[in-house]
């Protein structure tokens, strides 16, 4: 059987789109903000 096309790792998931990740940077939180505003039950991969 052949390999899936998309394929990614949990450690580069976190690195680039976790709770840390996001806070680190303003942009990051205005993500934070909006996604709280609208009722996200996550508000990202690891958070």
């Amino acid at each position: 059987m052949t390999k899936r096309t998309l394929e990614g790792t949990s450690r580069k998931r976190r690195r680039k789109s976790g709770f840390r990740a996001r806070m680190r940077t303003a942009t990051g939180r205005r993500v934070i903000t909006a996604r709280r505003k609208k009722g996200r039950a996550r508000l990202s991969v690891s958070g």
